[in-house]
């Protein structure tokens, strides 16, 4: 059936360009963040934020004598220089590194994630000249797929071990809702999906193709119309239990029969002689 050939060729070229997107959506951007100490489950946990990837997030901040703005990329150039993660843009265009995402150090939860971009540029008169970190908290937030980048804290009174701290909110490092439905929960949506399909694609294919009309255009309606008579004549059978029955035995009367004439007594020897 060509139709039904035409459906299958649709769904089969839907379902693959459904996983190859999802290969491409997994292109490993996040192999480009560069870890100070490599490990399988860092790598698990950065992977979460493969979504967020090829995205440049940004914050203004105003203060008495300047404003700038944060620039923040997951795996990526934020600005214009290179290996910057995370930088600080003034008003003249002017950017400072805070953090690099090839300098990095990553930590997870069951709904969050925090990434430490290092060797930024060092400080001038601050945290003994040490170089700068970006500290960046990505939370759970079901529903939104990538917040707004929001400035923490700037920690930089300190002698050593200051840092910039930002958060974020995404979807992307909620864990996994799990499925409340049963196995055969599964098997009843997927029997009727298919139905569905089997009923619409024979309905058109009857309809468009074959040109049938009324009761016709249901799919295979010669074969369900054998079925169905064939179960209706076992249904009869077995229900109803039509066959030969004995009849009850009914009252019969006695027959008369004409009583015949025996053989004549004789009673001379009864009289006196």
């Amino acid at each position: 059936m060509a139709l039904f050939q035409a459906i299958h060729l649709t769904l089969t070229s839907a379902i693959l360009l459904v996983i190859l997107a999802e290969k491409g959506q997994a292109s490993d951007n996040t192999k480009n963040c560069k870890l100070i100490e490599e490990s399988q489950n860092a790598r698990k946990v950065l992977s979460k934020l493969e979504p967020l990837t090829n995205r440049t997030f940004s914050v203004p901040v105003k203060s008495d004598t300047d404003s700038y703005t944060y620039l923040f990329q997951v795996c990526g150039n934020a600005g214009k220089i290179p290996d910057g993660g995370l930088v600080q843009r003034n008003a003249s265009g002017k950017e400072v590194l805070v953090g690099k995402y090839t300098a990095m150090e990553v930590f997870g939860g069951s709904d969050w994630v925090m990434l430490i971009y290092k060797n930024g540029m060092p400080y001038s008169n601050h945290c003994g000249k040490e170089d700068r970190k970006a500290i960046i908290m990505i939370s759970c937030e079901r529903g939104v797929s990538a917040g707004e980048l929001e400035v923490v804290v700037e920690e930089r009174d300190k002698l050593n071990n200051c840092f910039y701290l930002f958060e974020l909110d995404s979807s992307a490092v909620c864990p996994a809702i799990p499925s409340h439905l049963s196995v055969g929960s599964v098997l009843l949506i997927v029997g009727f999906s298919l139905l569905a399909v089997y009923l619409i694609g024979g309905f058109l294919y009857q309809r468009l193709v074959v040109g049938a009309k009324g009761v016709e255009q249901f799919p295979n309606y010669t074969f369900w119309r054998e079925i169905g008579n064939l179960t209706a004549d076992g249904c009869d059978f077995v229900c109803r239990s039509r066959g030969s029955r004995e009849e009850p035995p009914t009252y019969r009367g006695v027959a008369t029969e004409p009583l015949g004439e025996g053989p004549e007594e004789r009673d001379d020897h009864l009289l006196p002689m």
